[in-house]
C-alpha cells in the first residue's frame, strides 16, 4: 500500500490555464499531469500509488462551497482519491464551517498561507486550527517559501509558535498540523530548530533536490528529518502534479539506512491512521 498524501487537481474545465498560471508565476516549475482528475490517477497507476490525498487551496474569501463541494464529489464517487476540504482566514462563520466540513466526512483542510497572504499565526488562521483541532480534523499547511512569492507566511518558528497555542488551548494529544515540504521548504535550519520532535506531522513533498530545481534538501536531510523526528510522524508525499509520482517513489524507496518498517510508516500506515 501506498498513499501520496499531498496532491493537487482542478476542474476539467479550468485545469489546463491553472497550470499555466502556476507554471508562468513559478517559473521554473515543471507540471507531470495536466492537472485533471484522470491526469492523476493515470499517474499513480503508472507509480503504483493506491490513494492519493488531494488538497485544495482557497485563494479567495467566499470559495468555501465552490471548492468544498468540488472535493465532497470526489470522496463520494472515487475510492482511490480522498479529498480534504480548503477555506479561506476572511471566511465568516469559521465554527460552523469546520463543523459543516466534519459532518460531510471530510478527514481534514489545507491552508496556504502565502496564496491568502497572511502569515500561519495570525489570529483568523489559529481560530481555523483550533476548530479543526477540536473537531479532529487535520490541518496541512504550506511551509516554508513558495516559488511565487517573495515573503514565507509559514516559518517553522511561527509554526511551532501556532501549534503551542492551539495545543494549549484544545488539550489534545493527537498531531492536528502537518506541515508541507520537510517542515518547510528552504528553510531547513528552522525546521531543525522549531518544529523536529514536536508532536506534528511532516510531509516530505517537494524535499528531494535532486529532482526538482526548486528545492534546497537532500537525501541526507531527509533521512535526518525521519530519524530526528520519528518515522511515525512522516507522510509520504510529493505535491503531483509538481513531482513526478513515479520518480518520486522510486527514490523514496532508495533511501539509506530507513528501515523496512519505517517505511511501511511512512508510505501508508500513519496516513491510514488520519483517514480510516
Amino acid at each position: 500500500m501506498v498513499i501520496d498524501f499531498h496532491t493537487h487537481v482542478y476542474p476539467d474545465k479550468i485545469a489546463k490555464r491553472t497550470i499555466e498560471a502556476l507554471v508562468h508565476s513559478a517559473k521554473n516549475v515543471t507540471a507531470h499531469t495536466d492537472g485533471t482528475l484522470q491526469g492523476l490517477l493515470e499517474s499513480m497507476k503508472k507509480a503504483g500509488i493506491d490513494k492519493s490525498v488531494i488538497l485544495p487551496v482557497a485563494t479567495r474569501k467566499g470559495q468555501f462551497d465552490t471548492i468544498n463541494r468540488f472535493a465532497h464529489e470526489i470522496n463520494m464517487a472515487q475510492s482511490d482519491l480522498i479529498s480534504f476540504g480548503g477555506i479561506h482566514p476572511d471566511d465568516e462563520d469559521i465554527p460552523s464551517k469546520i463543523s459543516f466540513l466534519k459532518e460531510e466526512g471530510f478527514k481534514g483542510i489545507k491552508i496556504h498561507p502565502d496564496y491568502t497572504g497572511t502569515f500561519i499565526d495570525d489570529e483568523r488562521y489559529v481560530d481555523i486550527i483550533t476548530e479543526c483541532a477540536r473537531h479532529g480534523l487535520k490541518v496541512v499547511t504550506h511551509a516554508g517559501v513558495d516559488p511565487a512569492f517573495d515573503v514565507i507566511h509559514c516559518t517553522p518558528e511561527k509554526g511551532r509558535a501556532v501549534l503551542d497555542r492551539v495545543t494549549a488551548s484544545t488539550g489534545t494529544a493527537e498531531p492536528f498540523l502537518i506541515f508541507a515540504h520537510l517542515g518547510g521548504m528552504f528553510v531547513h535550519k528552522d525546521v531543525e530548530k522549531y518544529l523536529i520532535g514536536t508532536n506534528c506531522y511532516i510531509d516530505i513533498s517537494c524535499s528531494f533536490s535532486s529532482l526538482m530545481s526548486f528545492c534546497d534538501t537532500t537525501d541526507e536531510d531527509v533521512i535526518s528529518v525521519i530519524k530526528n523526528h520519528g518515522a511515525d510522524k512522516i507522510l509520504f508525499a510529493t505535491d503531483c502534479p509538481w513531482n513526478d509520482q513515479k520518480a518520486y517513489l522510486d527514490h523514496f524507496r532508495t533511501l539509506a539506512g530507513i528501515s523496512d518498517n519505517e517505511k511501511e510508516l511512512i508510505l501508508h500506515k500513519n496516513a491510514e491512521k488520519i483517514l480510516f
